[in-house]
């Protein structure tokens, strides 16, 4: 299987922004995840992370953070960096 690095914006709704989403995808997931940019609170979640490992994993990982209802959406390499 083939290494995988790719940077997402993550978008929760309210009801998700408090809940440890991100945890829990690592746990269940053998993906590297770093939060380059976030703002969360009660009402809504925008971060920005970066996710590493088997483009099969990574994959997996994203379609789980989607079936939880997190909008998931990649981004441009220079609007993160930094």
């Amino acid at each position: 299987m083939a290494h995988f690095k790719g940077r997402y914006w993550l978008n929760f709704d309210a009801p998700r922004s408090t809940q440890p989403l991100i945890y829990q995808m690592g746990k269940k997931f053998e993906v590297i995840f770093n939060i380059r940019q976030a703002t969360v609170n009660e009402e809504v979640g925008i971060m920005a992370v970066e996710l590493e490992g088997e483009r099969e994993t990574v994959k997996a990982a994203i379609a789980w953070l989607e079936g939880e209802g997190v909008k998931v959406e990649p981004v441009e390499i220079n609007t993160i960096e930094g």
